[in-house]
């Protein structure tokens, strides 16, 4: 048994050699960068509290086993231990505490623009997805891609993110934490990449039959290689139209393709706010203007 054992040891050790990294401990940028080390803290705080509750369980079973004692021995009877009852609930209460303090911090650190990015200007990439592909429209270059997102390294990237169907979720594991796109208001996500690279981004969230296959490709390059691809995309693709946009929304897979122009101008993305919040503030000051009307007389 202890010769198999080593063996299945070694064996598990071995396989696990040749795995890749895990991609959300795999950081290409700051936000996923703040995150791995969130899911790295989590798990050494945990860890020591298995190892620790372990070792204490151990060490009741030898110390207070049955055998350890005589047969004539009966346990005192005990109502209670005030240092036990505080160490039992106030560690907890310690652990939970801390972990909400580091969870509220991160929050914060992740929804804002990427630390040491603050002074510059961001690229604007409205991402929108339709059943069960994504669409990618850059408003200052002109142009948008199906199924595929050039970035530049070392700039901020502003996501807009909006849905032509199901509430889906915005992921890019290497770069930071998933965002929900939704079909009546647009969610912003901010991110960033430090060095160049291929990635793969998805939809998080369940939307159908064609959810498992509803990815993209994400290629960061740096600024130079960027602006070529800018170059080389409005000499040779096609421009897009409306009618060829509605043919991208009907439910399917489709590969990768490069257009000329959005179809922000002619299929524009919802309101930044909700768009039944707007209504209700305009049915609330047709409201208030019908009462003024009314006092008026």
């Amino acid at each position: 048994m202890k010769w198999a054992l080593l063996t299945l040891l070694f064996t598990i050790a071995t396989v696990l050699t040749g795995c890749e990294p895990l991609m959300v401990l795999d950081p290409k940028g700051p936000q996923a960068e703040r995150q791995a080390s969130d899911i790295m803290l989590s798990i050494g705080i945990m860890s020591f509290i298995v190892i620790v509750v372990f070792a204490i369980l151990v060490f009741v079973l030898i110390k207070y086993r049955a055998s350890n004692q005589s047969k004539d021995y009966e346990p005192p009877h005990i109502e209670g231990n005030p240092w036990v009852e505080a160490i039992c609930l106030g560690i907890p209460v310690l652990i939970v505490a801390y972990f909400s303090f580091v969870s509220v911090q991160s929050n914060y650190i992740v929804e804002a623009t990427p630390k040491g990015y603050e002074d510059q200007k961001p690229l604007v990439i409205y991402a929108s997805s339709s059943n069960w592909k994504w669409h990618f429209s850059y408003p200052e270059e002109d142009i948008e891609t199906v199924n595929y997102l050039y970035i530049p390294t070392d700039r901020p990237i502003e996501f807009k993110l909006y849905s032509y169907g199901p509430i889906t979720s915005f992921w890019i594991p290497q770069l930071g934490g998933q965002k929900y796109a939704m079909s009546d208001m647009i969610t912003t996500l901010h991110l960033a990449a430090d060095e160049p690279g291929e990635m793969m981004g998805r939809n998080a969230n369940f939307s159908g039959k064609g959810f498992a296959e509803n990815m993209f490709n994400v290629t960061a390059m740096s600024e130079k290689d960027f602006d070529e691809w800018l170059k080389d995309v409005k000499k040779t693709a096609k421009p897009l139209s409306e009618k060829k946009f509605n043919e991208l929304l009907k439910p399917g897979h489709l590969g990768q393709m490069t257009f000329t122009g959005t179809h922000l101008g002619f299929n524009p993305p919802p309101n930044e706010h909700h768009m039944g919040s707007e209504k209700q503030e305009e049915d609330h000051t047709e409201h208030s203007q019908m009462e003024m009307d009314m006092s008026d007389h």
